[in-house]
């Protein structure tokens, strides 16, 4: 029987399911939509980096209005721009309008990834909340799975309109969750902070966490006497310094270049347009069965353990991926395999860990801070490798192996990084984080 905390985790994760989507849909149209425009490698680079734009604007403004309205409502809002960005882009003529709504949807993303996870934390009991809050990864990776899918089967569909039902079909999922969101409590925790004690209690008892409300409430007499209202006053420094790091090195890792060009990557390798788009599904499948593992894992094994078993190997597979694309000349399709390999890795642990432990290590009274914060960071990297990766390949024969050794060194500093400073936080209350990073 899926318990109650499963059943509003998962409908609060299928942000995640839209996340992944929006982010891997692209990759399907961006060769025809660059045709379609007449655009240069700068002007794609652009517009397919339109959408991460929107995600640093909405990663860096929700942290406000989820703290003032609650997360419940905006989670609402975010359903409606993820619907609005995919009729808009499916319709539009004009590449400015086109690029308008790509952007929206970026929004929607970035306030995704600081809301979705951040709500599930709050929900969750100690023992199971990396798996619960997992579930917003995994619904990410099933997002890219599923948007791979779909633009295989319906590359051709519609002839040369095709692009536009790839990129409208999100309007499906879109409208799933706003209807499902009708359904789920607002955050206990937010409730407490808002005053709201026996709405708070009713929630905590339904989540099988009884009394928890005068705990969090106790904890946060400081905050409500205005002591602990602003992320950066100094006493957050090791958090944010970790939040920082870990976003960054997740895109350092060259993950988003590779979902949103992933067929441009197999073409570069000598596969021909439809083999191409075949192989992006196997990349789909090797992120959803791995992340799927992790998250059977991640309460168990940890979140350092996760996190140094991945950088390792993604150090070994982009180091060949690199290989196989030093000779310009020589088609090399055994990088499928490659490719493979380092998605394995990365999402049984930058992908499954990321947004369970920047959820983590915040206290209640700067989550919603905190979260914007790690999630900028993110989208800002995000941004500038997926525009720069069009850019770099196509100027350069060898631009793709500079491209992946660029992201093999940076995989090997962030072992470094985990290995020496990171802290573990699996099976600990959120409070208990919240002390020993010397939070008072």
């Amino acid at each position: 029987m899926i318990t109650y905390p499963t059943r509003i985790a998962l409908i609060a994760a299928l942000g995640g399911f839209l996340f992944g989507f929006e982010t891997a849909v692209i990759s399907g149209a961006e060769r025809t939509i660059q045709d379609f425009w007449n655009l240069d490698a700068f002007w794609l680079g652009f517009t397919v980096a339109a959408s991460l734009i929107g995600t640093v604007l909405g990663s860096l403004i929700i942290g406000s209005p989820a703290q003032h309205y609650g997360r419940k409502k905006v989670l609402l809002v975010i359903a409606l721009f993820y619907l609005l960005s995919a009729v808009g882009c499916a319709v539009v003529q004009q590449w400015l309008l086109f690029v308008i709504f790509r952007f929206l949807g970026g929004v929607a993303v970035g306030a995704s990834s600081v809301v979705g996870p951040m709500y599930i934390a709050e929900i969750s009991p100690a023992k199971s909340r990396g798996r619960l809050a997992g579930m917003f990864q995994l619904n990410i990776v099933a997002g890219i799975l599923i948007a791979y899918l779909t633009n295989y089967l319906l590359s051709g569909y519609g002839g040369d309109d095709s692009w536009r039902y790839m990129l409208g079909i999100m309007a499906l999922p879109a409208i799933v969750f706003f209807i499902l969101l009708q359904f789920i409590p607002e955050s206990p925790r937010w409730l407490v902070l808002n005053g709201k004690d026996k709405e708070a209690e009713v929630v905590f008892e339904r989540l099988g966490e009884p009394g928890a409300a005068t705990l969090i409430k106790e904890e946060h007499a400081l905050a409500a006497a205005g002591v602990k209202e602003r992320l950066f006053n100094g006493e957050y420094n090791k958090p944010i310094f970790y939040a920082i790091l870990l976003a960054m090195f997740n895109q350092l890792s060259g993950i988003n270049a590779i979902l949103y060009y992933a067929p441009r990557i197999f073409e570069m390798a000598g596969f021909n347009k439809a083999d191409a788009f075949q192989q992006s599904v196997y990349i789909g499948l090797a992120n959803f069965l791995f992340t799927a593992i992790a998250m059977t894992v991640i309460d168990k094994f940890g979140r350092k353990r996760l996190l140094l078993t991945g950088a390792a190997g993604m150090v070994v597979f982009l180091t060949l991926t690199a290989i196989s694309f030093s000779n310009p000349h020589q088609a090399d399709q055994t990088v499928i395999f490659y490719l493979i390999g380092f998605i394995a890795f990365f999402a049984f642990s930058q992908g499954a860990v990321i947004w369970v432990f920047i959820s983590e290590i915040f206290p209640n009274s700067v989550r919603s801070q905190g979260g914007s914060l790690g999630s900028f960071t993110h989208w800002i990297m995000a941004a500038i490798i997926s525009w720069l990766f069009p850019i770099i390949v196509e100027g350069s024969e060898r631009g793709g192996f500079y491209s992946f050794i660029f992201y093999g060194i940076m995989m090997l500093i962030s072992f470094l990084f985990i290995w020496k400073v990171m802290p573990e936080t699996k099976g600990k209350s959120l409070e208990q984080i919240q002390k020993e990073l010397g939070i008072k």
